[in-house]
């Protein structure tokens, strides 16, 4: 594939032998950025784990201080007694038979789904849809729990799941291109700094082996490790 004259121009200011600091990795995605729109800005931690190893899949959450930048629709699984709770903290939809139904009938225009702990024996129907969209509500990431408006508030309010895939690599946004770089660089710091909390006393060598960051549209830029 030809390489266009604006992505040539943005490989060449990105020097790939060097380690950036944080705040001028994020100064440069946005400078060498070729999107004309406001694509997401996600960071790659590659790390000395071996997921295969239950105590080595690294998952957990993390509220990022400046949100996503994107509006994310929720699905709230409960029984009635829960749903004015669920509507009135944000929730996009709230129910559970019908849209159990409707997940299995292909639907799901959702990017997170809590649910009730009294009706994860429903929502285990359709597990194997959700799991691969990564969409199985879980208790480890906060979304099966019986404090339903408060989780649909940390959802709203830029809280992000995370988890290592089987290569050992965290991806996750930490924001739009749109951000600051300000905001951009205090987002990744808090998602690194939460990564390096969940440290396994059983990994060995190197916990953190690499980050970097890109946009949608951007070369890869390498940062510094000083976590």
């Amino acid at each position: 594939m030809a390489i266009s004259k604006k992505r040539k121009a943005a490989n060449a200011k990105v020097d790939p032998d060097k380690l950036y600091d944080l705040a001028s990795a994020m100064a440069l995605v946005k400078e060498v950025n070729t999107a004309n729109f406001d694509c997401s800005v996600d960071l790659h931690v590659r790390l000395g784990v071996d997921p295969r190893k239950a105590d080595q899949a690294i998952r957990g959450t993390v509220t990022l201080p400046n949100g996503t930048g994107k509006t994310k629709k929720v699905l709230v699984l409960c029984t009635p007694d829960k749903e004015e709770e669920a509507k009135a903290a944000g929730a996009d939809y709230v129910g559970l038979d019908e849209f159990i139904t409707k997940i299995q009938q292909g639907w799901t225009d959702i990017d997170v789904i809590i649910a009730a702990p009294n009706v994860m024996a429903h929502v285990g129907k359709v597990g194997r849809i959700l799991g691969p969209r990564g969409l199985m509500p879980n208790p480890k990431s906060g979304t099966v729990t019986p404090n339903i408006g408060a989780a649909v508030e940390d959802v709203k309010g830029g809280k992000i799941a995370f988890r290592v895939d089987k290569y050992g690599i965290i991806h996750s946004s930490v924001g739009r291109i749109q951000f600051s770089a300000e905001k951009l660089a205090q987002n990744a710091n808090e998602l690194i700094s939460t990564i390096v909390k969940l440290k396994p006393s059983s990994a060995k060598g190197a916990y953190i082996k690499t980050i970097s960051v890109a946009s949608t549209m951007s070369p890869g830029i390498k940062i510094e490790n000083k976590f």
